[in-house]
C-alpha cells in the first residue's frame, strides 16, 4: 500500500483525507505545517507528499522548496482552495507532478487519489526508464571494453604473423619470392595499424585517417630505404574519419600504391619522394598518391606479379569508389570515394 504525507493546516481536512483515502487504497500520516512535514519526510518512508498551498508561516510553495532540496524528493501533488492558474503554474514550475483543486465532497478524494496513482505511475516509469539506461550504459561499456581487448588480440596476432612472414623471407633464397613475402608483410601491417588505433581510442567505430596514415606512412619509408635508395614518404591530411573496413580499404590502396612508387617510379641507385594527401571534399574523401618517376603507362605489362595492381582495384572496388591514373611526368594515382 502506497504511503502517502498529507501537509496541511486543517486538521479537520487532515484527518478526513485520511480516512477517505485509506478506503481508495493509501496509508496517510498527516503534518499540519512545513516544516513538521518536511521534518517527517527526512525520515523516510513515504512514497508520496501532498502539500495544501495556503498555510500559515511557510506556504505550500516554500514546502515544495524545501522538498525539492531533499536527496531523493518524493513525488508531490498540490492542493489548495485556490482556482488561480498562477499557483498552478508555479507549483508545477517548482516541482510538483500534479495539481488538484480543493472541492466540497467526494469527488475531491477521488480526483486525488487518482492523481496520485498517475503520480506514482509516472515515477515507476521514470525509475524504470533510468535503470535500462543505466544497464544499458554499463552492457555498452562492457561490450566497448570486449571490441578494444579484441583488437588488442588482433594487432598481436598480425603482429605474430608478419614477424613469421619476415623469417620465412629471410630463409628463401629466391628474390622474387622475397619480394613478394615483404609485400604480403606491409598487407599485414596495414591491417594491424587499424586494430591498434582502434584499441586505443574510445571510438570503436571509426578510424581518424591521419593518425592511422602517418604511421602507416612512416613505416612504408622505412621498409623501402636503403643507404644507397632512400625513399621519403610524405603525408599530409585533412580530417577525415572512416569507418573500420573502409579505413582497411584506404590502408590496402595506400601500401600497395606506395610500394609501387618505391620499387618501380626510382632507379635502384638514386633517392626518391613518395606523396600521400588525404583531402576532405563535401561529403567524399579524396586520396592521392603521387611520385617523380616516369609515369604509369596502364597499357604496359605490369612489372611485378600484378597482384597490387588487382588488390587495389578489389579495394577501390570496396569502397565504391573512382580511380583516376593521372598523367604527367609521375604517376598521380587518385582514389575518390564518399565518406
Amino acid at each position: 500500500m502506497p504511503r502517502v504525507l498529507y501537509i496541511d493546516d486543517d486538521e479537520g481536512l487532515r484527518l478526513l483525507t485520511s480516512r477517505r483515502l485509506s478506503r481508495r487504497g493509501f496509508e496517510v500520516e498527516t503534518a499540519a505545517d512545513a516544516d513538521s512535514g518536511v521534518a517527517r519526510l527526512c525520515e523516510g518512508g513515504f512514497d508520496l507528499v501532498a502539500i495544501d498551498h495556503y498555510m500559515p508561516g511557510k506556504t505550500g510553495l516554500d514546502a515544495l522548496a524545501m522538498i525539492g532540496a531533499l536527496p531523493s524528493p518524493p513525488p508531490v501533488v498540490y492542493v489548495t482552495g485556490s482556482e488561480e492558474t498562477s499557483v498552478a503554474v508555479a507549483a508545477l514550475k517548482a516541482g510538483a507532478t500534479d495539481y488538484v483543486v480543493k472541492t466540497v465532497g467526494e469527488d475531491f478524494f477521488d480526483l486525488l487519489a487518482s492523481s496520485f496513482r498517475q503520480s506514482l505511475e509516472r515515477q515507476a516509469l521514470v525509475a524504470a526508464k533510468d535503470e535500462a539506461e543505466q544497464a544499458l550504459r554499463a552492457s555498452n561499456e562492457r561490450l566497448a571494453a570486449m571490441v578494444k581487448e579484441a583488437n588488442h588480440r588482433v594487432a598481436n596476432s598480425l603482429q605474430i604473423l608478419s614477424a613469421f612472414v619476415n623469417i620465412q623471407a629471410s630463409a628463401v633464397g629466391s628474390e622474387e619470392a622475397k619480394s613478394a613475402l615483404r609485400d604480403t608483410q606491409q598487407r599485414i601491417a596495414a591491417i594491424a595499424q587499424v586494430h591498434r588505433r582502434l584499441y586505443n581510442s574510445d571510438d570503436i567505430a571509426t578510424i581518424d585517417m591521419a593518425e592511422y596514415l602517418l604511421p602507416l606512412a612512416e613505416e612504408l619509408q622505412a621498409t623501402w630505404s636503403t643507404p644507397s635508395s632512400p625513399r621519403k614518404v610524405s603525408f599530409l591530411a585533412e580530417s577525415v574519419r572512416l569507418k573500420t573496413d573502409r579505413a582497411i580499404s584506404v590502408g590496402i590502396i595506400v601500401t600497395e600504391l606506395v610500394g609501387n612508387a618505391c620499387k618501380y617510379a626510382y632507379r635502384p641507385d638514386e633517392a626518391g619522394e613518395v606523396r600521400i594527401r588525404l583531402l576532405h571534399e563535401a561529403s567524399n574523401f579524396r586520396l592521392s598518391v603521387e611520385d617523380d618517376g616516369p609515369g604509369v603507362d596502364l597499357s604496359a605489362k605490369p612489372q611485378g606479379t600484378g597482384v597490387g595492381t588487382r588488390l587495389i582495384r578489389a579495394m577501390a572496388q570496396s569502397l565504391g569508389a573512382d580511380l583516376d591514373y593521372g598523367q604527367g611526368p609521375g604517376a598521380r594515382i587518385c582514389v575518390t570515394a564518399a565518406l
